[in-house]
């Protein structure tokens, strides 16, 4: 093994000094190339060697050899580039037909070896993108032949990024140094990783094969144990805020489902259980406007959720307003019937969906921008489609809160929710503040359906899963009351998520349907209390 380590370290310094020699100079040794003309195991070696000493030359023999381009003529490794044969190593022409030339063939075990070389002659590459991509493929599995790559590259990398997972590559290949000082300084070096895997690879230096150590250095194990702990710390407050961030997730979708309802329980009184299915019509509209943008403005398709935004509020709001025109003014006052009433409704969209989309879910693409996540250690991802839906939401609810604090017709509807008798008497038009807060609840929801698109499947039936949800955090907030609604949408989402990862999914619904049934129990009126005719009732 050393002394084929050797070999390959002594081709490439030769490579490159031909490279670094004059023009007038090969710019590969011929000699150097000869191996592409043996077996398989030579062109490997000989691969390996071109990818360590990197450079435009090698790269352009290594595309050579996998386009096919590669052969063999007169002795020599040539390239073929249409009916013109040129000498591999300098480029030269050569008097010699592509007839003549033997194409130098290539297997799984050869493929492998020139995907490896492309990453390390990526590692030189000035696009940062194409060097991290290409030192995270190496740092799969260094070999000790690439020990001098990562160590040319990290002279010259000033990415801090690159650089950290360029350092972990040569510490994880150092640690099967013979010198234990390297060994410590590899095992200093992984310990500020928060990979699992790296962790289980210091781990395994702490074993035992019979009565000796794996590592026999005392103090080299004690780094290693260090390091462990370390990565355990990091890896659980990893852990730790990934889940917080899944409960604020899941919050802020609580809210965009629970902020309409709010309204509408709030100023009507109404138990509408068809503000799920008005989350179906946005998500069905942002549904439409992909397909619009798709067919019509292929290039900017990426866009389509912007567009989806007027939309899915405007879709869901009409339905709104036809709902409460039609359905729901004649059952004021009558909330069982009314109950009955929105949940025939409920039925109706469902089945009104099916027949125009079909039962089947559609498929809602996330856009690019909202693709990938940031990454806090490994396997612990937070995807940029939520970090998108928190801070949608955040702005769901602060336009909510300008048009209830800020305008006419905000203070109508809470004039309304509080005394609806004592707002009739002085002036104000309770009978269209009703259809107009219904279209505004009805819209949020259809935002609501707008954001669940781009996380979950959009079907006819999608609305069913969180009505329930939506009604729990309007009873706990408390009824019409927003900063409840939002205090009781983040509170059930954190505390659920970090529920399900004690207990599961279903024992952590059950816990929190049990906590709510308590704390309705003790507190009727919620974290908020209404002042107003149905907290009064």
């Amino acid at each position: 093994m050393l002394r084929r380590f050797t070999g390959r370290l002594m081709c490439a310094v030769a490579l490159g000094l031909a490279m670094l020699a004059g023009p007038a100079r090969a710019a590969l040794d011929e000699a150097a190339l000869a191996g592409l003309a043996g077996d398989f195991q030579h062109r490997i070696e000989t691969i390996e060697t071109l990818g360590l000493a990197g450079g435009e030359d090698a790269r352009r023999v290594l595309d050579a050899l996998e386009s096919g381009a590669l052969g063999i003529a007169a002795g020599r490794v040539v390239i073929v580039q249409g009916e013109s044969v040129v000498a591999a190593a300098s480029g030269e022409g050569l008097d010699i037909g592509a007839a003549a030339v033997e194409t130098i063939t290539v297997n799984n075990r050869v493929r492998r070896a020139l995907g490896t070389a492309r990453a390390a002659l990526a590692l030189s590459s000035p696009d940062r993108s194409e060097r991290l991509a290409a030192v995270r493929t190496l740092a799969d599995d260094p070999g000790p032949a690439l020990l001098p790559a990562f160590e040319r590259a990290l002279a010259a990398e000033t990415d801090g990024e690159i650089r950290g997972v360029l350092a972990r590559a040569a510490a994880r290949v150092n640690l099967a140094s013979p010198d234990a000082a390297k060994r410590l300084q590899a095992v200093q070096a992984l310990g500020e990783s928060s990979d699992p895997a790296v962790k289980n690879l210091l781990a395994a230096l702490a074993e035992k094969t019979g009565d000796e150590w794996v590592e026999p250095s005392s103090e080299v194990r004690a780094a290693a144990d260090m390091a462990i702990h370390a990565i355990d710390r990091r890896i659980a407050i990893a852990e730790g805020i990934g889940t917080l961030f899944s409960g604020l997730s899941l919050g802020s979708i609580l809210l965009l489902a629970a902020l309409g309802l709010a309204i509408t329980y709030g100023v009507m009184g109404i138990i509408n259980m068809a503000h799920g299915e008005l989350l179906m019509v946005g998500a069905y509209a942002t549904f439409l406007v992909q397909g619009m943008f798709r067919t019509y403005l292929p290039a900017h398709v990426d866009w389509y959720v912007a567009a989806a935004i007027p939309v899915a509020f405007l879709a869901a709001a009409l339905v709104g307003v036809a709902l409460e025109r039609l359905v729901l003014r004649h059952l004021y006052g009558r909330p069982l019937e009314s109950l009955l009433a929105t949940w025939g409704l409920s039925l109706v969209l469902i089945q009104a969906a099916r027949v125009v989309f079909g039962p089947q879910n559609v498929e809602l693409a996330n856009p690019a921008w909202m693709s990938g996540g940031i990454a806090l250690a490994a396997g612990v991802v937070l995807p940029w489609n939520r970090i998108v839906i928190v801070g949608f939401a955040v702005f769901v609810l602060v336009l909510i809160w300008l048009m209830m604090q800020k305008t006419r017709l905000g203070m109508f509807v809470r004039a309304v929710t509080q005394n609806r008798a004592m707002a009739g008497c002085v002036g104000v038009p309770t009978a269209r503040v009703d259809t107009l807060a219904f279209a505004i609840g009805s819209g949020v929801a259809g935002l609501g359906g707008l954001a669940l698109s781009q996380i979950a499947n959009v079907g006819p039936a999608m609305g069913t899963g969180y009505i329930v949800d939506a009604f729990m955090v309007v009873v706990l907030g408390g009824v019409g009351q927003l900063a409840g609604a939002v205090w009781a949408a983040l509170g059930l989402g954190i505390v659920a998520k970090f529920l399900e990862g004690w207990a599961g999914a279903v024992i952590a619904k059950i816990l929190v349907l049990v906590f709510i049934i308590v704390f309705i129990q003790k507190r009727p009126q919620g974290i908020f209390a209404l002042k107003g005719r149905f907290a009064d009732s």
